[in-house]
């Protein structure tokens, strides 16, 4: 994938350093939220789309839309951090094509159905973080959440906090 371009193992560890830093990032099933979040902030209650019975064109919807606000909120030459918990991270260009997989998803899946998934600016001006087990996406930095008021997904109905 030309787009997703891999993180090194410094990359890795300098991210998820801050994160755990600057988000007091404390992974959990049960115990929420897992991160302490800068102001401003919304949380989004996604539970209604978890499972078989989830209508797909929300997902398409929600795919569509964070496109829409990465590259609102990038410089046409800007990469942003795209991070999977415990496993491979990616600097990714929203202005580029995001290629997707043989599951039609991108490297980094937008919706938290089996893990922390984020999309953060690197200098966590802002970022986009999904929540597998709190089924919730938070959205943080007041340009994301402009332009997410502007470009809202069909599943940000129902806000936790």
């Amino acid at each position: 994938m030309k787009n997703w371009i891999p993180f090194s193992d410094k990359d890795y560890n300098q991210a998820w350093d801050r994160i755990d830093k600057d988000l007091k990032f404390k992974p959990s099933i049960s115990d929420f939220p897992s991160f302490k979040m800068p102001h401003p902030f919304i949380t989004y209650d996604i539970s209604d789309f978890f499972g078989d019975s989830a209508d797909l064109a929300l997902y398409d919807d929600l795919e569509e839309k964070l496109l829409d606000v990465l590259k609102e909120n990038t410089l046409e030459n800007e990469y942003i951090m795209a991070l999977d918990w415990q496993h491979d991270c990616y600097w990714v260009n929203p202005h580029l094509e995001f290629e997707k997989d043989e599951f039609g998803e991108w490297a980094i899946p937008i919706f938290p159905n089996g893990d922390y998934y984020f999309f953060i600016q690197k200098d966590f001006k802002w970022g986009y973080l999904g929540h597998p087990w709190e089924k919730s996406i938070t959205v943080f930095g007041k340009e994301l959440i402009n332009a997410f008021d502007k470009h809202k997904p069909r599943m940000f109905r129902k806000i936790l906090i």
